[in-house]
């Protein structure tokens, strides 16, 4: 037996092959994912695409049964590339991702699946055959996840929201994040995070007495964070308001904001008027007369 479907029980091969068509920006990532397809039965890849705006191009004209998107591409990113082909006419899609948290976005909206780089063999063959089970047996109806798409599109794209029928509206911030810890992927409240410190092209996540690692940068972050949850406070630091309990002057205009837990962190003066502001909204104002009066 193939070791690539070890321990697995591969979908039947139909008599045509699925058709897959790759598009990421990365030569290494995009030789990996094309090297584990061709060792795959029953894969026919029809176009590999350095960047979104030829994916687009490629779709339009191979009209693949299956591809992996990279969400992160320089000219067209991934969200793009099903705004401009359109959901109706997207194939069934695997996102490919380097970032937890657009792999989580995906995750969390029903998308067919994703890859989370680096990714291993074995979790490629998963995805392809959960891919190659979801695609219709005929391969000329339509993708059943088009309104999966169109939801992340409109939460993605354009900020919209589109509730289902009982439920609350879509937030169009991060509600979750996703976390490496012992080989396995733990899903966590973003509620219950304290604060966020950035390291090099990653980011310490910071939950009671446990901290994990995710790549991330913190300008990204702060964006897809609620900031009426969050705030920055230092360029390395972004802390659940929540949290914080107490404020005590430091020297040049800097003080330390003190949390729940125990933790001081510093905050800049050059988002200390942000920060009061929205953590004592007009009483910002006289907490700074008063700081002001105690400096001098």
């Amino acid at each position: 037996m193939d070791d690539t479907g070890a321990g697995m029980t591969s979908p039947r091969v139909t008599d045509r092959p699925v058709t897959v068509l790759v598009a990421d920006d990365e030569p290494l990532a995009r030789r990996r994912i094309l090297r584990l397809l061709r060792a795959e039965p029953g894969v026919d890849v029809v176009a590999e695409c350095k960047g979104g705006l030829s994916a687009v191009e490629q779709i339009r004209t191979r009209n693949p049964d299956l591809v992996f998107l990279d969400i992160q591409m320089p000219d067209l990113d991934g969200f793009g590339v099903i705004a401009e082909v359109g959901p109706e006419r997207m194939p069934s899609v695997v996102f490919v991702t380097a970032f937890d948290q657009y792999a989580l976005r995906a995750f969390e909206v029903h998308a067919l699946d994703y890859l989370l780089k680096p990714f291993e063999a074995d979790r490629f063959h998963t995805t392809l055959v959960r891919a190659r089970a979801h695609l219709s047996p005929s391969r000329d109806v339509a993708y059943p996840g088009e309104d999966r798409l169109r939801r992340l599109l409109s939460e993605v794209l354009g900020g919209g929201r589109e509730p289902e029928i009982g439920q609350r509206t879509t937030s169009p911030y991060f509600e979750r994040v996703a976390v490496k810890t012992d080989g396995a992927t733990r899903i966590l409240q973003i509620a219950d995070v304290d604060w966020f410190e950035t390291d090099g092209n990653y980011v310490r996540v910071h939950v009671g007495k446990a901290t994990y690692l995710i790549r991330s940068t913190a300008n990204r972050l702060q964006e897809e964070l609620d900031p009426r949850r969050f705030a920055r406070i230092h360029r390395r630091f972004l802390v659940n308001v929540d949290r914080v309990v107490g404020l005590e002057p430091w020297f040049g205009g800097d003080a330390i904001v003190l949390l729940r837990d125990g933790s001081k962190l510093r905050l800049s003066r050059n988002y200390r008027e942000g920060f009061l502001a929205l953590m004592l909204g007009d009483h910002s104002e006289a907490v700074e007369r008063q700081a002001s009066e105690e400096r001098e």
